[in-house]
């Protein structure tokens, strides 16, 4: 199911089908940004909140199977068609979770968005590093640095590391999401640091040494 290509054609429809459904009883105004208190802090009028995320989920759904005809690496995406489309996926049913709580605010529901984002993020982060090692290189999905891309071994090298941490980091922010504010924010974003910022050094190192070796 997570590797259909047709699941994002389904979120777009289910997104625009609620919208339409849910339009006549929302606000002329909602919220559609929020601050890192969860508190509303950007108003949009009704349609554009209606209409613009499931306009997005097919736009990225288009990109989904625009990228791998382009890509120069085009050949790699046969090897790990699952995993892409696994991880595109989830971005869109990300996307139409954001906007499907976004509708239930606007019509009073009580939706905490900081901690439904922070949780959301941390299951995308957990499926996405759970698959991150079958990503062969290319130029548009995985950890793609100047080093990465440089050399095959540091790319899987990289990627196993890159995805242990994903998996990892993304299971403390679903936690972190039922902690006090202060602590929740504190988890949230040092845990994006780490499964940013630890791969992009690594992958260097590691091509350094590769560097260093083969002279």
């Amino acid at each position: 199911m997570m590797r259909s290509r047709w699941l994002g054609y389904w979120a777009a429809l289910v997104t625009a089908t609620v919208s339409l459904l849910v339009y006549p009883s929302l606000p002329p105004r909602v919220a559609v940004h929020w601050n890192l208190a969860g508190e509303p802090n950007g108003y949009g009028p009704r349609l554009v909140a209606a209409v613009m995320v499931p306009a997005m989920i097919l736009l990225m759904r288009a990109l989904a199977a625009v990228l791998p005809r382009i890509d120069p690496k085009k050949e790699n995406y046969q090897k790990f068609a699952g995993a892409y489309w696994l991880i595109m996926n989830g971005i869109m049913l990300f996307m139409a979770l954001v906007h499907l709580a976004t509708l239930a605010y606007g019509l009073g529901a009580p939706v905490r968005m900081d901690r439904l984002v922070s949780a959301g993020v941390g299951v995308l982060l957990m499926v996405t590093g759970n698959y991150l090692t079958r990503v062969q290189p290319n130029w548009f999905v995985g950890i793609r640095t100047p080093w990465t891309l440089s050399s095959e071994s540091v790319w899987r090298r990289t990627h196993r590391v890159g995805g242990r941490l994903m998996a990892g980091g993304g299971t403390l922010m679903v936690a972190a999401a039922f902690l006090p504010g202060a602590l929740h924010l504190a988890v949230f974003f040092a845990t994006l640091v780490l499964v940013s910022v630890v791969p992009l050094v690594l992958s260097y190192v590691w091509w350094k040494h590769e560097r260093q070796n083969g002279a």
